[in-house]
């Protein structure tokens, strides 16, 4: 038996939990089709879920088909709750990716298949809805094929001559061969898919069981196993409670076999291993490699941690771009903020932070579904009534020039200094560290100290004390001394010289406020079309207006700011009189369109942030003095890279 993790993702409303529901009737896994809109859907089994038609959490089933057992994650399909997606696709042998033959590729769907690029998911396309009217999947390929990738090809039960051709002309040296031998066997096709070369698209309707065998057949030919070690690896992809309040760890073993009471982090004990299908689980004393479970007797995993030879996952792509403070009765703030803690560990984006000066919980979201939901969640499984503020847009800074920066740090019987290169980096890159420093100048011990230092920090800006991002940090010269450093005095120099250096670009005007930009898609009858532009005009953004088809219905696309749009959905709702329909999707980090009013606004001190102090500390008769971010160059003791 082919043994396969697969997951199905897509743009809301495309069919995802039907075509779900769909896979497990037709291979007997379940006796009645659910409906998403009915509330019975096998794998929305949530009250929330059920409530709202929408799936809210990532949800396991397993099937049978010939020789393949699939073990399906069904995933949230609301871009609000795209980080709970992204989780689970590293996870993945491979991904069915559903797109809705009416509306084609959609705002998420992008996003989408950006997340799919970036952890290497081979990926099966399923064209749903192909059965009403207006519908045309030719034309959804053709668009797959323009903006995702060449290889978005139809496959039927018998590959056409064409099929093939276009199958060889993914790759190089299979296209020299078929033009050989006139032939692409089966291995290299499922090379190519495997590779990402190939996407096999297959078409039908969910909720009429069309095409869905189609789709199980091209599974079980197409897909191949994954060949693990023997050596233990697993990787946690989301942690969850259930009803009885036990705290589920669920892995994917990558390696190796996890057995129940085994013992891992910090002496904590496997106590259970738990398969679930829907609802239900049933319990195993052991987990093979490549299988997914839910372990209990863990408390301090997380999503994307790596147990055994599996290394942990870098930052995820999706963040949340909205702040919001949690309005709550005195005598509640105790209890919210232990429910909210629970609810960070199930999904670690929510970043709850308590300001004890005025007495408020905050909490990062990515927009109004996921606020509605986490309020009703508080209400009904906590028993607390809450609300929000207006909430705030979450910026970022970076630097468009750079710099040397340099921190020094030497109160009595310590001493570091530390030289740093601050680079602008790629946009969506984070923080980078790297090093170019000789050993004969830091040793290794002092080298790693420095950059695990760097690391471990939530770097700050200097503008208004945002979060730092897309910044390379290269180490590039120091110095220590044999008896008086000690391991904390390189991260005090560290921090410091990354904040020096950050205060003398902002003197240059070189540091940058960034805001989040939202990709819109604005369905709206023809005769608002104007009033829509004006808005989009007035809110900073750009559009563009597609051509239109006789429908009575305009559709304009582009991007504008967070701040400015994200209130926009109920005014088009409003003036189109219920017809018009926003699409937000967001689309990372952009310079800010008001950066002088917002900085004005923060009136942050840089220098009064003590938490992220740019001064040094310097030693003279026996005594440390502090020295000011502007004069610490001249009295570096370790010379300026020029």
């Amino acid at each position: 038996m082919k043994q396969i993790v697969t997951g199905i993702v897509a743009h809301v409303d495309a069919g995802k939990t039907t075509l779900t529901e769909a896979l497990m009737y037709q291979t007997g896994a379940i006796r009645k089709l659910g409906r998403v809109d009915n509330g019975d859907a096998f794998l929305d089994p949530n009250a929330l879920e059920k409530q709202r038609g929408i799936t809210i959490f990532t949800h396991q089933a397993k099937l049978v088909y010939n020789d393949l057992t699939l073990t399906l994650l069904d995933t949230p399909g609301h871009v609000d709750f795209a980080s709970q997606t992204e989780q689970v696709l590293p996870v993945l042998d491979y991904a069915i990716l559903v797109v809705s033959a009416t509306d084609g590729i959609q705002g998420y769907t992008r996003t989408l298949w950006r997340l799919l690029k970036r952890y290497a998911v081979p990926t099966f396309i399923f064209i749903n809805k192909s059965d009403v009217v207006g519908a045309d999947p030719s034309a959804v390929i053709n668009q797959l094929q323009a903006e995702f990738s060449t290889g978005c090809l139809e496959f039927a039960d018998h590959l056409s001559a064409e099929t093939l051709e276009n199958i060889a002309m993914q790759d190089d040296s299979v296209l020299e061969n078929y033009l050989n031998t006139g032939k692409v066997d089966e291995q290299t096709i499922q090379l190519l898919i495997k590779q990402r070369k190939v996407f096999p698209c297959f078409t039908g309707a969910a909720l009429k069981l069309s095409g869905i065998n189609n789709l199980l057949t091209g599974l079980a030919k197409w897909c191949t196993v994954s060949q693990f070690s023997s050596e233990f690896a697993a990787r946690v992809f989301k942690i969850s409670h259930d009803d009885k309040g036990n705290r589920l760890s669920w892995i994917r073993t990558t390696g190796g076999t996890l057995a129940a009471k085994t013992v891992l982090l910090n002496d904590e004990k496997v106590n259970q291993i738990r398969i679930y299908n829907g609802a239900k689980f049933t319990t195993c004393q052991a987990l093979p490699a490549g299988q997914v479970g839910a372990v209990t007797g863990l408390t301090t995993t997380y999503p994307g941690q790596g147990l055994g030879s599996c290394a942990d996952l870098p930052a995820p792509l999706i963040k949340p771009v909205l702040n919001y403070a949690v309005k709550v009765a005195d005598a509640d703030l105790h209890a919210c903020l232990k429910a909210l803690k629970e609810l960070e560990d199930e999904d670690p984006q929510l970043q709850v932070s308590w300001h004890p000066h005025i007495k408020e919980i905050h909490v990062q979201i990515m927009g109004e579904v996921q606020l509605q939901i986490l309020q009703q969640i508080l209400k009904e499984h906590y028993n607390l009534q809450v609300s929000f503020n207006e909430g705030t847009v979450l910026y970022q800074e970076t630097i468009t020039d750079s710099i040397e920066g340099v921190g020094h740090f030497e109160p009595l019987r310590h001493y570091a200094e530390a030289h740093l290169l601050l680079e602008p980096g790629k946009r969506g890159t984070g923080i980078t560290v790297t090093s170019d420093c000789s050993l004969d100048i830091l040793d290794r011990n002092w080298q790693h100290q420095i950059l695990t230092s760097l690391q471990a920090k939530d770097h700050r800006g200097v503008l208004i004390g945002a979060p730092l991002t897309d910044i390379a940090i290269t180490l590039i010269g120091g110095r220590g001394h044999i008896k008086h450093t000690e391991g904390g005095d390189f991260r005090q120099a560290s921090w410091r010289a990354v904040r020096q250096g950050l205060m003398e670009l902002k003197q240059r005007g070189r540091c940058q406020l960034l805001e989040p930009w939202y990709s819109f898609r604005v369905a709206i009858p023809n005769e608002q079309v104007g009033r829509a532009i004006n808005d989009i005009q007035q809110m900073h953004g750009t559009f563009k207006l597609s051509e239109p088809n006789g429908n009575q219905m305009a559709v304009i696309t582009g991007k504008a700011p967070v701040a400015s749009m994200r209130d926009y959905a109920a005014e088009v709702r409003a003036y189109s009189h219920g017809q018009g329909q926003l699409d937000l999707v967001v689309d990372g980090y952009q310079p800010c369109h008001n950066a002088a009013e917002i900085i004005t606004n923060a009136n942050y001190d840089p220098v009064a942030d003590l938490d992220n102090t740019p001064d040094s500390v310097f030693c003279a008769h026996g005594a440390g003095f502090p020295v000011p971010w502007d004069e610490v160059p001249s009295m570096a003791h370790f010379p300026y890279r020029k």
